[in-house]
């Protein structure tokens, strides 16, 4: 039988502690709160009932609940108070020296029996478990910002903790309502490893002026349905929490540069620009602590007219192509009113084609999101043609054939040869370099990289990929065009990945690398993101609908372009692709597929 807590105490009441606070007192658990003194525990106060404050205004709690659940707390200034309290959670600042004297502290005044937490995001737990006498009732119990909300717990046991003190903590959190996965002690946990290298490398990418705060944070929500973008998360964390789970990751991890911190993150929290706590990180809010973003030097300004910016005028557009990008694009167009005419290697393709597009419509009308007249129009902008020749009178040109580079180039010598002057041609490739097909013809300053996502009648972002050699014209048109189509479109350099590869997969290889370091299942990993940071789907998930082939080829090539040792693909993943395990598509990937 798991024990029974009746009484826990929380050590430090800032947002995580004062959360944590609430968690217990929902569910019916006495608490000490304590604070190293009476101002702190007054802010301490303050941060709870206001949270369940709001809780009530939202409907979320009754307010017998929340009176309920404050008279469950008991504020106290200094650890004596937590003499007879069967758990304690320390929720203090990251810093090792000040959790170990703490829990020296707690090891004293503590009962024997009582079992003492860190809800540490970042340090060795093992470090910290060895200031006291009893190392094997030390145990770390990580729950996520917000804590009342946030359904996931990291428990992490070090080669010394009990095994009843597991599996105590494990009924503790389903008593809770969280789901916890149960974890070694290693830097970063599951979520933090995961999360926090791909946080740095966005940093890195507006570090190097690759791309804006706005379209790096706009490209992961739209490409990636993440809740927000890494650069308003880093200022949500706190770039002073965010330097220092980095700097210790780097430190205990085995120094992957990865996660050694960009030199920008230093710089800002040495200069007081900490995020939302502070008014101001990489955007600026209305007040220190507020969410609301306001219009800062580096806010790019709407203007009124993408023809007076020099974009220009584009009404009839050519796709070369017959799979799904294509069929997909040129649905795109001609549901915005281009003219379209499509180009595919004979009357058979453009005749399938032409079903899977009107296929793809007629459902917008059964859906009520298209109406009968729209889809005929749409479908009367179409012109279908087996012959390049006819794009001669285009305005832009954009190709989804196969991804080999020697075919793209081949075709951009035939554009260049066909088309008019100033058309402004853009290939769809997801990690070929554009340059290189740019350089196929005579015209590299009219060549752009309009990179489309699956399925893109649905999908709300295109990457506006510019190489050296784009114009600037050429840039702002293609920005012009993907407003016009209604979607978002983010600028950036041509380089492998572009913006969302180039973050994603990573994550994804790190992921399978944890994996086969037995560190964790692929489920709880699945868990941890999902529950921890709020994605929609877990990384193994998401690998095995990408498809692995798809993701080794693509991680090779950002291995291949910016030779970091850490985005060599994982071994695991290749093994994978080497057994035909590629996915849902094969039928079993890192999960089996064929029993569902």
């Amino acid at each position: 039988m798991a024990r029974e807590f009746t009484s826990v105490g929380v050590v430090g009441l800032g947002t995580m502690g004062a959360g944590i606070v609430e968690v217990f007192a929902r569910n019916g658990i006495d608490v000490v709160a304590v604070e190293i003194s009476a101002a702190a525990l007054e802010r301490g106060r303050v941060t709870l009932t206001g949270s369940t404050d709001r809780a009530v205004a939202k409907g979320k709690l009754a307010e017998a609940d929340r009176d309920a659940l404050l008279s469950r707390v008991n504020f106290q200034v200094g650890l004596d108070a937590l003499h007879s309290v069967d758990l304690v959670i320390e929720a203090v600042p990251e810093h090792l020296d000040l959790k170990q004297r703490i829990f020296a502290e707690l090891d004293r005044v503590c009962k024997p029996e009582a079992i003492l937490a860190t809800n540490t995001s970042s340090l060795s737990v093992t470090e910290i478990s060895v200031a006291t006498t009893r190392p094997n009732q030390v145990i770390g119990i990580h729950f996520f910002n917000p804590a009342p909300v946030m359904k996931l717990v990291e428990v992490v046991r070090t080669v010394v903790t009990s095994a009843e003190v597991v599996a105590d903590v494990e009924a503790l959190c389903e008593r809770l309502g969280k789901v916890d996965v149960t974890i070694n002690d290693r830097a970063g946990f599951i979520a933090n490893a995961l999360l926090f290298g791909y946080l740095n490398h966005a940093v890195s990418m507006f570090e190097s002026r690759y791309a804006t705060r706005e379209d790096i944070d706009a490209a992961m929500k739209l490409g990636c349905g993440l809740p927000m973008g890494p650069l308003a998360l880093m200022d949500l964390i706190g770039l002073d929490t965010a330097y220092e789970i980095l700097d210790t990751m780097y430190r205990r991890g085995g120094r992957d540069r990865r996660h050694a911190p960009v030199p920008l993150i230093k710089q800002m929290v040495t200069a007081g620009l900490l995020g939302r706590k502070s008014g101001r990180g990489f955007y600026t809010y209305e007040r220190a602590g507020s969410p609301v973003v306001v219009p800062d030097e580096q806010t790019p300004v709407a203007s009124e007219s993408a023809l007076a910016d020099g974009a220009r005028g584009i009404a009839k557009v050519g796709v070369v192509g017959s799979g799904t990008m294509a069929t997909g694009i040129i649905e795109v167009f001609a549901k915005a009113g281009y003219e379209v005419v499509s180009v595919t290697r004979g009357a058979e393709k453009s005749a399938k084609v032409f079903e899977s597009v009107k296929t793809s419509l007629n459902k917008g009308v059964v859906r009520g999101k298209l109406s009968e007249a729209d889809r005929d129009a749409a479908l009367g902008r179409i012109n279908w043609s087996a012959t390049l020749e006819h794009l001669a009178d285009v305005d832009l040109v954009v190709e989804a054939v196969v991804e080999e580079l020697s075919v793209k180039k081949a075709l951009f010598a035939s554009l260049d040869e066909i088309c008019k002057p100033g058309v402004v041609l853009a290939t769809t490739t997801s990690s070929l370099p554009v340059i290189d097909v740019a350089m196929a013809t005579q015209r590299p300053a009219d060549v752009v990289g309009l990179h489309f996502f699956n399925p893109a009648p649905i999908m709300p972002l295109i990457e506006v990929v510019q190489t050296i050699r784009t114009s600037a014209e050429t840039t702002t048109t293609a920005k012009a065009v993907c407003a016009t189509l209604g979607k978002t479109g983010v600028v950036c350099g041509d380089r492998s990945g572009f913006i969302v590869n180039a973050l994603l997969f990573p994550y994804l290889n790190d992921a399978v690398k944890m994996l086969e370091a037995s560190y964790s299942t692929a489920d709880d990993i699945d868990y941890a993101m999902k529950l921890g940071c709020g994605y929609p789907m877990g990384p193994f998930e998401l690998l095995d609908v990408v498809g692995l082939d798809v993701s080794l080829a693509i991680q090779r090539e950002l291995y291949l372009e910016l030779r970091e040792p850490g985005f060599a693909p994982a071994p695991l993943l290749e093994h994978l692709v080497t057994a035909g395990y590629l996915g849902r598509k094969s039928g079993r990937g890192f999960r089996d597929h064929t029993r569902r």
